[in-house]
């Protein structure tokens, strides 16, 4: 039996039993649409309509309803219990209790109490009520997750000291990484609307056995909205409007849902529009001019300007405005109890990005760069999803996943004072194949055995072109010649091939312990190919590389009484280098990163412990996680000789070599403390802090992507139509002595610079901050919400660890959601 404490239900007597119900919320009364009602065999099933209505007649008085919804608390009760015709039944939200269920640690259903590794789930309307304006935006507001920024259309997440391509970032389970994934800081976490998520999952930690190569620091899992089948037909509406003040921002989204016997689709649009955006005023870190902007460029496609713009406002940062769209659709199709399939088709589109920190880089003292943005980055996905429940002996249920995935990038740069404009254009298409089952061993639902495959083929095309700018007075007229331009990877095609199998048990030894075991073997194949030698000229240009290797993972969950529980994982992930690692010419700040083809997989091994402690009957708790995670043969940037020489003459200048290698041994250690829970009936509160440190055994360097001490705190006061939220977020110093100057990946120039008179000058790492932010929500009718927000609310200047722009000022946020 389901939980049944916090549900309130009300009976009538009557001698006759209710054919007709409402669903509604416990806490503001309103009906809940899309709760599934379900008898014990699953061969029957009602779904309530937009005003929380639901016929009962199919069922039978004597059978178990079990009463469903992605946000809210499962309920069961006999029909016979309900004796009032009309009658409602009170749901209460599900982020009010622990007991929840996780969907990406076994890629299926699991309660979370069975689940050895450390976790975060991020809800909906937990999404809704931080107002983020990206995605990026959103995954810093989950605990034991840092976000870095180069440039404001873009953030990069950072799971245990490790960010980019040693982090895997999936969609409806299908993988985003691809073989251009890079190394350093990587941006492409926004390319979903936040509005179009039904819930956002993170995995700590190396979790290679389920999901392969990749996933050295964690798994981060965006699950899009679904739409619901009917007995009758149904249309639902929905809309979301957001204005921002500190950027301009205007955010619109529109969906709609259809609801069918035998069929149901759901389609969501989303635009984006953002303007310059406004840094924090109150300094207290005393630095006064970290940061602004005084001077910039403001030339554009058809606009050419040899000097610099001087900024009227050195606080509001230039060129940093974008605009996005995002389309998502879904068609849901069940054939019967035991089989179901889902349509997937995803788009994301945005305008022209300006890169920050090439903008505001300098050559003796003025501008470098007239242009450097991003072109409009795309990604279009489409998804065949068969869905299986068909309690076989060796299938109980699983799924079979078939995707294609097109995405488009480039890079477009020209010099201060220079009519040559360089292009770089970047195509990947992925076609991928997975599938992930399940059983229950000896048909014991407490002994679960899983196993899968998944094969990823990623085609990468890299072109580029140069053109030197026809130009009257400070008209861009045309183009008058052509020349060649390095292209970003291998100009004769290149390929990445991926394909792994994979075992999963988890057992329940006892009512207090569970175990979970897991071995995967993965194979990669790369591929690559170059053929002009106009700017560099490699040992091999035709390369065919493969790697092989095994992962393991043990888990254990021990429960001693109903209020503890402690958790033991030791598991290994595996990294095969792509063709980023591997392939990628490109110049940042006076280095050329060249081509090495000698470069191999690298290797984590971890350990990670963790405990909860539950108080007064599971309604908060205390959790604590820590973590060694050993890095062998790690993959960092530094100093490489390339035909018996250090440096190169590329784009006009003589310029450091340097190049992805494999050095020997480093660690990362650290910890993470939350707390969550109800204070009272109407108040909650949320914690947690991160600390991380990581360092390697071979050179005694600091490692790159490493956070300070981050954390936040929330309280929440809800009541009837009413919410109220505080929240506090906080970063402590990051010094000089804890970056990794060698690799640049901490862009360490962009802290502030310390002006010595008797030494040399030097830079002060990133300066401690902490935020105060404020929401309120109300519920003005059934289908309209209303939510305002100020972030920020002292106006504090800051920048998040290893990031180029500055973070935003205060920030004023009106926001009405609407559901008809």
């Amino acid at each position: 039996m389901k939980i049944f404490n916090i549900i309130l239900f009300f009976i009538v007597g009557h001698t006759v039993y209710a054919q007709n119900i409402t669903v509604v919320d416990k806490d503001s009364g309103f009906p809940i649409q899309n709760v599934h009602v379900n008898n014990e065999n699953k061969d029957k099933r009602v779904i309530s309509d937009k005003n929380g209505k639901i016929d009962l007649t199919i069922f039978s008085e004597m059978e178990l309803l079990t009463f469903t919804h992605v946000s809210y608390v499962e309920f069961e009760l006999l029909k016979k219990q309900i004796q009032k015709e009309d009658a409602k039944i009170y749901l209460q939200f599900k982020s009010e209790i622990l007991n929840e269920v996780f969907l990406s640690a076994t890629k299926g259903k699991e309660d979370i109490s069975r689940i050895a590794e450390q976790i975060a789930i991020y809800s909906s309307k937990e999404i809704q009520n931080a107002t983020p304006q990206t995605t990026a935006d959103m995954l810093a507001n989950i605990p034991g997750v840092n976000v870095q920024k180069t440039q404001f259309g873009g953030g990069s997440p950072v799971l245990r000291g490790m960010e980019a391509n040693r982090i895997l970032l999936v969609v409806d389970g299908v993988r985003m990484n691809n073989a251009i994934y890079r190394k350093g800081h990587l941006q492409n976490s926004i390319t979903i609307a936040p509005s179009m998520l039904e819930r956002t999952e993170v995995i700590f930690g190396p979790s290679s056995v389920i999901y392969g190569s990749d996933a050295l620091g964690g798994v981060i899992h965006y699950y899009t909205r679904m739409p619901n089948t009917s007995e009758k037909t149904i249309v639902n509406t929905e809309f979301m409007s957001r204005l921002g003040t500190v950027n301009s921002e205007f955010t619109v989204q529109g969906g709609i849902e259809v609801q069918m016997k035998n069929w149901a689709t759901y389609t969501s649009i989303s635009h984006s529009k953002y303007g310059d955006l406004k840094m924090g005023e109150n300094r207290n870190h005393g630095f006064k001019d970290w940061g602004k902007q005084f001077e910039y460029s403001n030339n554009t496609d058809n606009f050419y300007n040899a000097n610099a713009v001087i900024n009227s406002d050195p606080e509001k940062q230039r060129n940093v405005g974008f605009d996005q769209t995002d389309v998502l659709q879904k068609v849901f199709i069940p054939f019967n109890e035991k089989s179901e399939l889902i349509f997937n088709m995803q788009y994301s589109a945005s305008s022209d990005i300006n890169r920050f920190d090439k903008l505001t880089e300098k050559s003796e003292d003025k501008l470098k760069y007239a242009e450097w943005y991003y072109g409009p980055q795309n990604r279009l996905l489409f998804s065949t999803q068969l869905n299986l429940d068909l309690n076989k002996k060796w299938l109980n249920n699983g799924s079979i996943t078939m995707a294609f995935q097109n995405i488009k990038e480039s890079r477009i740069d020209r010099k201060m004072d220079s009519f040559d404009r360089s292009s770089q254009f970047e195509k990947v298409n992925v076609y991928s194949l997975n599938g992930d089952f399940s059983t229950n061993l000896k048909n014991n639902k407490n002994r679960n055995f899983g196993y899968g495959f998944e094969f990823a083929y990623n085609d990468v095309t890299s072109k580029s072109k140069g053109e030197v700018l026809e130009v009257i007075g400070n008209d861009i007229i045309g183009v008058s010649d052509t020349y060649v331009v390095q292209t970003r990877y291998p100009d004769g095609g290149s390929s990445y091939l991926s394909s792994a199998i994979y075992l999963d048990y988890r057992q329940d030894i006892s009512k207090k312990s569970t175990l979970n075991t897991g071995i995967r073997l993965t194979n990669t194949h790369l591929k690559a190919k170059w053929i002009d030698e106009t700017y560099i000229t490699l040992p091999d240009s035709d390369i065919s590389l493969r790697n092989t290797a095994v992962t393991l993972t043990t888990g254990y969950v021990f429960k001693p009484n109903k209020s503890w529980q402690l958790n033991g994982v030791l598991s290994s992930g595996f990294r095969s280098p792509n063709i980023d690692d591997i392939g990628k010419i490109r110049e940042k700040r006076g280095d050329v990163t060249v081509p090495n083809v000698d470069l191999q997989p690298e290797f984590a091994y971890n350990f990670e412990a963790g405990v909860l402690k539950y108080f007064k009957d599971k309604n908060y708790y205390i959790g604590f996680t820590s973590y060694y995670t050993l890095l062998n043969n790690y993959i960092v940037r530094a100093p490489f000789i390339l035909n018996g020489s250090s440096t190169i003459i590329y784009d006009g200048e003589e310029l450091n070599i340097v190049a992805n290698i494999n050095n020997e041994t480093a660690y990362i250690v650290g910890g993470t403390m939350t707390f969550k829970g109800n204070l009272t009936d109407v108040f909650q509160t949320k914690a947690s802090i991160t600390y991380t440190k990581g360092k390697a055994y071979d050179t005694k360097e600091p490692l790159s992507s490493i956070p300070p001490v981050f954390g936040n705190l929330d309280l929440i006061y809800s009541k009837n139509k009413l919410e109220l939220g505080l929240n506090l977020f906080f970063n402590g110093r990051k010094k000089l002595e804890d970056y990794n100057i060698s690799e640049g990946i901490d862009n360490i120039e962009e802290t502030p610079l310390i002006i010595d008179e008797v030494d040399a000058n030097y830079y002060y790492g990133t300066p401690s901050w902490n935020t105060l932010n404020f929401y309120t929500r109300y519920k003005a009718t059934k289908n309209i919400d209303l939510l305002i927000s100020v972030d920020n609310i002292f106006d504090q200047h800051y920048k998040e660890f290893a990031s180029a722009i500055s973070a935003p000022g205060r920030n004023f946020s009106f926001t009405i959601f609407g559901s008809f």
